[in-house]
């Protein structure tokens, strides 16, 4: 976290304690009659702010009488939000809920948003995120003020009142508890990845996972867009990857318009796009219109080719110029400062089947296939630094002694984590964990969000304690080999909302039970929102 917000977190805990405010009850709950189950909470925030102070009593928010005023420079992507959290205030007041309007002691009409920087127009690593939130507080009373020095915190504080302000058994209104939140999040990157390969994932849906991840406050929309299994990515420079590459080049593709709508997308939600084009493994679409992008393989009987085709091929020259105007595109149209090279799963059993491949290694005293792969990961990352941009790799590229840049982000996902954490970030590298973090890997039944939000980036020892400024945060990630548009909402949440509570919130968080109840309300939250999302504690209901 930021040394700067850290001193603002420590002054706010000491202007309470100066203040005598005692810290609050434990939050409202609806409890309905004969129910088992978990007792949702009424405003808990998820993921859970650095600091949070509730004052009791409430005010009553009426969205027909109500309106954001904005203080600082215009900023579209500002315009933009306020224009969707006005939807989403007002939609939650127009349905009845638990609690009472008569708890609100004064109505409030008018939110100040302070904007107290510059207006950016896309999202990047590193970005500030943080902001304070005071409604009718000791120190600014009869005001709601939400401030950052960024949009983007503006952005994650507009998601934090949204949550604060509850429904009321009358409707046409809203309840939100006098409080004070000073925020900002514990690692910079909290990503998603969606594998849009295995099955195609269609673009509305794209767009509600960008929404969910919103409502979640993730930033990192981690796109595998292809894979062995189709190349739905429509390239301008290789038109026939996606024309034959694709499962239908009319139905199945991403249009280059669709890509820019995906980015345009997210960045107003404060989501950077990360795209992975992984190689040399996970290429067979890529050889459906090149084959000879890929290494032949061989029957080792017959010494004849065996009709197969395996990772791409390291020895030609052509692999490599292909690969540059293909990275140029991708530099090209996605702006994100990174994008994501792949290297993982890469089978040998088709190099070392193949006599050139053999000779290759020999005339370059190469004498382990990881070492030939290491020779094309090497080459590849060379071509992305050329082009100004950064990388991010899966750990099999570390493991293998490729030399990596220090601004390379080596990504964690085989088991050994603690280990693999050590050994990557004493190496000097930024890291990511996706390990524990496979949504895919643990079978779909009720509670196993437990086994995401029990999962600590920086869980491991050490060798030099600045080791752990290296981890940057992680990824949940949602493979599709068995996920479509018919269930990828409720595979992917609110199971990754406990990876975006474990990346957001401060490291004591723990507290399963606690936890329980605020996701049992953000899960209604987020259905209510459009979001089909799975119950995550068992029998009970949305109210």
């Amino acid at each position: 976290m930021d040394r700067k917000v850290e001193a603002v977190l420590r002054a706010c805990v000491g202007v309470g304690l100066l203040l005598g405010v005692a810290v609050a009850e434990p939050l409202p709950r609806y409890t309905p009659a004969g129910i088992p189950g978990v007792d949702p909470t009424q405003g808990g925030v998820w993921p859970k702010p650095q600091y949070e102070q509730r004052f009791g009593g409430s005010v009553l928010i009426v969205p027909d009488n109500f309106t954001f005023e904005t203080l600082g420079p215009e900023c579209a992507i500002l315009s933009e939000a306020l224009s969707r959290y006005e939807a989403i205030i007002r939609e939650d007041a127009s349905t009845e809920g638990p609690r009472d309007a008569s708890e609100a002691s004064i109505q409030m009409t008018v939110m100040q948003v302070h904007l107290d920087g510059e207006c950016g127009d896309r999202p990047f690593f590193g970005m500030n995120e943080s902001y304070e939130l005071r409604i009718n507080s000791p120190d600014l009373p009869d005001a709601i003020v939400l401030s950052s020095a960024s949009v983007w915190g503006i952005l994650r504080g507009l998601e934090t009142f949204s949550q604060v302000a509850t429904r009321v058994k009358t409707a046409d209104a809203l309840v939100a508890d006098n409080l004070l939140i000073v925020d900002a999040p514990r690692f910079s990157h909290r990503g998603l990845l969606l594998d849009t390969a295995r099955h195609f994932i269609p673009m509305s849906y794209i767009k509600k996972t960008l929404d969910a991840m919103a409502y979640n406050k993730m930033n990192v929309f981690h796109w595998h867009i292809v894979d062995d299994s189709s190349f739905p990515y429509q390239s301008a420079a290789f038109p026939l990857l996606s024309e034959k590459g694709s499962y239908d080049k009319r139905k199945y593709v991403y249009s280059p318009g669709d890509v820019a709508e995906v980015i345009e997308y997210a960045h107003q939600r404060g989501i950077r796009v990360v795209p992975e084009f992984d190689s040399p493994g996970h290429t067979t679409s890529w050889g459906k219109s090149y084959p000879d992008l890929l290494t032949t393989c061989y029957n080792n009987e017959t010494g004849s080719p065996d009709g197969t085709y395996g990772p791409i091929d390291p020895t030609k020259n052509f692999t490599y110029e292909f690969l540059q105007t293909l990275f140029q595109e991708i530099v090209d149209v996605f702006p994100d400062e990174y994008f994501h090279i792949g290297g993982d799963e890469v089978g040998f059993d088709c190099w070392e089947s193949n006599q050139d491949v053999l000779d290759f290694m020999d005339q370059h005293n190469i004498t382990e296939s990881k070492y030939l792969e290491s020779y094309y990961i090497q080459r590849i990352l060379g071509i992305a630094s050329d082009l100004n941009a950064k990388s991010i790799v899966w750990q099999e590229v570390f493991d293998n002694g490729v030399e990596l840049s220090a601004d390379t982000v080596v990504q964690i996902w085989k088991f050994g984590r603690r280990k693999e954490l050590n050994a990557v970030t004493a190496a000097g590298h930024y890291t990511l964990l996706s390990q524990c973090y496979y949504l895919d890997r643990f079978r779909y039944f009720g509670g196993d969000w437990h086994k995401f939000y029990n999962c600590e980036p920086l869980d491991f020892s050490a060798d030099n304690v600045s080791q752990y400024d290296l981890v940057i945060g992680g990824e949940a990630a949602m493979w599709s080999e068995f996920v479509d548009e018919s269930n990828v909402e409720s595979r992917v949440w609110p199971r990754a909302s406990a990876v975006a509570e474990r990346l957001w919130s401060p490291m004591n968080v723990t507290d399963i039970d606690e936890a329980a109840t605020r996701i049992e309300e953000h899960y209604c939250r987020l259905r209510r929102r459009g979001i089909n999302a799975q119950p995550p504690n068992g029998p009970g209901y949305c109210v």
